[in-house]
């Protein structure tokens, strides 16, 4: 495929009619032929390393027009060349499945797109969901390396799905991946916001700014299509108002779907819960329609993930009768309220992905219904990220739980003993074990009849990160093999 084609209307200096066999903004990727994006980062400017490109076979070079130096070869010149870049990806790589749904928000993303994918699988339909956990259909799992991967990763794996028979896709949008343009140029028929709640101001430094990269989901929607929001969310009111605005190439408004206790008469909503040992029995309202469904998961932020999940496929089509059946046969997400055993005398244990002041708040409140004994947790917090949610979460783990125990997430860089004087500062009176397998074997050791351990934090997550080495760590084995040792 020549440059031009790929680059319809950006700036092209030199020939554009080379023939480009491949894009990348990672100059350790780049390959004979290839289109070298030299984005600015968060650490180090691409233009940095515009030689070693070169030196790889690079073709072309992408960039704003701020290279220090002139590469001799031909150069895209873009206004915003991380979207060109993105568009460039899905022109290069062109085949999607044919009904594509984006899901955003600061907690619940990875268990909404999973169970979409189940409900889809459930209705005969070859499914598929990209985010944390990796792409995943069939039986086949794919690492994407981040929640939203990098735009040519995104576009080359929705054509490797398309060409194994994948028809339906549903992907999660973080908040950085919408910012940096990675989605652009998918086609969206629906999209959804769970919630939003402090999470990487380290990054966006703002919740305004923050708030604006999750509602730019609404314009890589396409007209007609959804916005399935979640009625329950403080801000649901805002994201509504922007899925109906028009303005620039917006030329229609997206039809509103709620979800949750407060949905309305055209949304899906909650009537009812009622918790049992294993799961809670929903009773929904879906236009006109009253039904019961077992879901065989815990916890009401699952149910609320649930019916999002469901409220998408409902809008975009799927009968009733075949989406509540779904519903009674989901499984949860690895790491997501995992239920990883239970002591001989009952007391059960889980494995959460909570980390932010809110996940971990829903998680505790949401574990209590099905505790008659003690709600036990463990968990710390990330280093080089948002110091500001350390004290919050310490907070809420003193007010939600009975006994708290402050460990170590992932440190990286910084200081684990800092982190946990963060997080301590909100939870006078915590016990603290730095050592996240000696608390996690500390918790279980004082559970009795009725307790519920949650282990939070780290969730799907097998390594943990200190002084830029990942150490092999998984809490649901640690915790499996602490529970055997009660046998």
């Amino acid at each position: 495929m020549k440059l031009r084609e790929l680059f319809p209307d950006a700036r092209i200096l030199g020939d554009g009619d080379i023939e480009i066999a491949g894009l990348t903004a990672d100059s350790r990727k780049v390959a004979p032929g290839f289109v070298f994006a030299a984005l600015e980062g968060v650490a180090r400017h691409g233009r940095d390393f515009v030689e070693q490109a070169k030196g790889q076979g690079a073709a072309a070079i992408l960039s704003a027009g701020d290279l220090t130096s002139d590469p001799a070869l031909p150069q895209v010149i873009s206004a915003n060349p991380r979207a060109d870049l993105a568009d460039a990806a899905s022109i290069f790589y062109p085949r999607r499945p044919g009904t594509m749904v984006a899901v955003t928000g600061t907690n619940g993303k990875s268990s909404t797109v999973d169970f979409l994918r189940q409900i889809w699988a459930h209705a005969g339909q070859r499914a598929a969901s990209l985010g944390t956990l990796g792409a995943i259909w069939d039986d086949k799992v794919v690492d994407l390396g981040h929640t939203t991967a990098d735009p040519v990763e995104v576009h080359r794996t929705l054509e490797m799905l398309a060409d194994a028979g994948v028809t339906h896709a549903a992907m999660e949008a973080s908040s950085h991946g919408l910012a940096q343009h990675r989605l652009d140029g998918v086609a969206f028929k629906a999209g959804a916001f769970t919630n939003l709640t402090q999470d990487h101001l380290d990054y966006h430094e703002t919740m305004d700014a923050y708030r604006e990269a999750k509602l730019r989901l609404w314009d890589l929607v396409t007209r007609p299509g959804f916005a399935i929001i979640n009625a329950d969310s403080p801000e649901a009111e805002t994201f509504a108002k922007a899925a109906t605005r028009f303005g620039g190439d917006i030329v229609a408004a997206l039809m509103v779907v709620t979800a949750g206790w407060r949905a309305d008469a055209s949304g899906l909503k909650i009537a009812e819960i009622q918790p049992r040992p294993n799961g809670q029995t929903l009773t929904l309202r879906w236009r006109g329609r009253e039904a019961d469904v077992e879901l065989p998961l815990i916890g009401e932020f699952q149910a609320i993930n649930a019916v999002t999940a469901a409220a998408l496929a409902l809008s975009l089509g799927d009968a009733p009768d075949v989406v509540f059946a779904a519903m009674e046969k989901l499984v949860p997400v690895k790491g997501r309220i995992e239920h990883v055993g239970a002591t001989p005398a009952g007391a059960h244990v889980f494995v959460d992905y909570a980390h932010t002041p809110d996940g971990l708040d829903v998680l505790l409140r949401a574990a209590r219904p099905h505790a008659p004994g003690r709600v036990i947790v463990v968990f710390g917090c990330g280093g080089d990220r948002d110091q500001g949610k350390r004290p919050k979460m310490g907070a809420v783990a003193k007010r939600q739980a009975d006994i708290v125990i402050v460990t170590d997430d992932n440190p990286r860089s910084e200081e684990p003993a800092a982190i946990r004087a963060q997080v301590l500062a909100g939870a006078p009176g915590a016990t603290e074990i730095g050592d996240r397998g000696a608390a996690i074997r500390e918790a279980i050791g004082m559970l009795k009849a009725g307790d519920a351990l949650l282990i939070a934090g780290k969730g799907h997550e097998t390594g943990q990160i200190i002084k830029g080495v990942v150490h092999p760590f998984s809490d649901q084995d640690v915790a499996k093999a602490a529970l055997e040792n009660l046998r």
